[in-house]
């Protein structure tokens, strides 16, 4: 992966609306968040191969960023995104990474299902 480039995963949303996706979606702080303070709980959410098709997709922000996907029946978010990759097989893939790299969300999508 590398820092995101508002630019260019700009474009690649662009490509990709009102397309018929698999969506994987990702947040946690998990076991990080008892690394440091007892009093934390770990949170998270995951959805994997979730279906999606979006009308609008727009990446904002100074870094970290935000992506937002605007559906027919309401929208998906994600924020504190740092790094982006369009893999071998097409498949956008954002992630987020606190300051000693661990990651902390991920927003992943392709036209094919993702592995299991």
């Amino acid at each position: 992966m590398k820092p995101i480039r508002a630019v260019e995963v700009q474009r690649i949303l662009d490509q990709l609306k009102n397309v018929d996706l698999y969506l994987h979606l990702e947040t946690t702080n998990g076991a990080y968040a008892g690394l440091h303070n007892d009093a934390a709980t770990p949170v998270g959410a995951y959805i994997r191969n979730g279906s999606i098709r979006y009308q609008r997709g727009t990446i904002k922000g100074e870094g970290p960023y935000r992506v937002g996907l605007k559906m027919d029946s309401g929208w998906v978010y994600a924020e504190g995104l740092t790094d982006f990759e369009l893999d071998e097989s097409g498949r956008l893939l954002l992630a987020g990474h606190d300051s000693e790299g661990r990651i902390t969300v991920a927003l992943e999508l392709s036209t094919k299902p993702f592995p299991m």
